[in-house]
């Protein structure tokens, strides 16, 4: 990509396609970015920092854009280590450099970096604004998005807005892929908790006059912006994005796995968009991502030791987790002498916001059988209506 964001910002962040899990959990086949950012006027401002993974490429990156200058100020949008690792060693590199944050910011420095802050710090509240020449930035604050200290910046003469980790995506800045996928994977497994949170910078946003949002993993945002809002807005509003269902199956012996492959071919035979996952092999947070998706929901599970078989519960408790609300729910159960799969799933499901179980439950008993299809079809009647 252009280093040159506009002739004032660089972008000065690293991709890193080397990393196996993202956050220890998630998978990222195409890598992901650590976007950094210089502004360049009569005072300089660093925009955060990047993960430890990439310092020495970093820290290059960054001295080729101050070529002989120095910064005067490195603004600490989120203190995550993706995002902070380098504090110390920059602000060690450049002792005459402020350190720009709001108090919750400096009041957790401490806790990952040994920093003595005396007369560098420069602490920042909501709407309060530091020149920089002929550039300006505007500290919009993001508590819980999705850390409490999280803040955004606005730049108004270039008409900018450094998101945080908001409208970020995975994958490398190189990779040729769909943004909407990765983004809401990215978004809903890691901020998606926090919708009423997104909601509120949502709202100060669409105040200000935006032409580009660079945030801090993924692509820099430059065109149709209202189509990346929308996304969010519809994200954090726990709405469905499409008209489907998602059938998720948990399966032992590969019973109730057939059971749920028919299911999901019937569904289509009626025109309905169908996803399918198995919950046992496929990636877990791309299992979230298509729930939050589609307004309906299938839960294919077996009964195991009395309980649901762990990995759908395990989907269950990330559902949880994240918020999951203002959808339809089904449950297909089997269980060989003692079914009661389906009664402790909608025990938990129950416990979300705003959702309908639909009826009737398919019990299986080992294998499907004529009575445990006719109780399928009238799902998928019940289903799509």
């Amino acid at each position: 990509m252009d280093k040159k964001i506009t002739d004032s910002i660089i972008y000065i962040g690293v991709d890193d396609k080397d990393i196996d899990l993202f956050e220890s959990q998630y998978v990222v086949p195409n890598g992901v970015s650590y976007n950094s950012y210089v502004i360049m006027d009569d005072k300089i401002a660093i925009m955060d920092t990047a993960d430890a993974r990439v310092t020495d490429k970093w820290f290059a990156n960054l001295r080729e854009a101050l070529g002989d200058r120095k910064p005067d100020y490195l603004v600490v949008s989120h203190l995550e280590p993706d995002h902070a690792s380098n504090i110390q060693k920059v602000a060690e590199a450049y002792p005459d450099m402020q350190i720009v944050g709001n108090a919750k910011t400096f009041n957790m420095m401490g806790q990952f970096f040994d920093i003595d802050l005396t007369d560098r710090k420069v602490v920042v509240a909501e709407g309060d604004k530091l020149s920089l020449g002929k550039h300006e930035l505007t500290f919009v604050m993001a508590p819980m998005v999705h850390w409490p200290e999280v803040m955004m910046e606005y730049e108004s003469t270039d008409k900018v807005l450094f998101s945080a980790d908001g409208f970020g995506k995975f994958g490398a800045l190189d990779t040729d892929e769909d943004w909407t996928c990765e983004a809401r994977r990215y978004y809903f497994n890691i901020v998606g908790k926090y919708g009423a949170q997104v909601q509120a910078v949502l709202k100060k946003a669409a105040g200000l006059d935006i032409e580009k949002i660079c945030p801090l993993h993924g692509p820099i945002l430059t065109e149709n912006l209202g189509f990346y809002i929308d996304k969010y807005n519809t994200w954090s509003s726990y709405q469905p994005e499409d008209e489907g269902i998602l059938v998720a199956c948990a399966s032992i012996h590969g019973n109730t796995k057939k059971a749920a492959e028919l299911l999901a071919e019937k569904l289509k035979a009626t025109g309905v968009k169908v996803a399918f996952t198995d919950l046992c092999r496929d990636d877990m947070a791309e299992a979230v991502e298509d729930a939050f998706r589609y307004d309906r929901l299938v839960l294919c599970a077996c009964t195991y030791d009395g309980g649901i078989f762990p990995p759908m519960e395990d989907f269950l408790h990330h559902l949880k987790a994240k918020a999951y609300q203002n959808r339809k729910i089904a449950f297909v159960e089997n269980g060989s002498w003692a079914p009661t799969a389906a009664r402790q799933m909608k025990a938990i499901v129950e416990g979300f916001k705003n959702i309908e179980c639909v009826e009737p439950v398919v019990t299986i008993k080992s294998t499907l059988n004529k009575a445990s299809e006719k109780q399928m079809d009238e799902l998928v009647a019940a289903l799509t209506r």
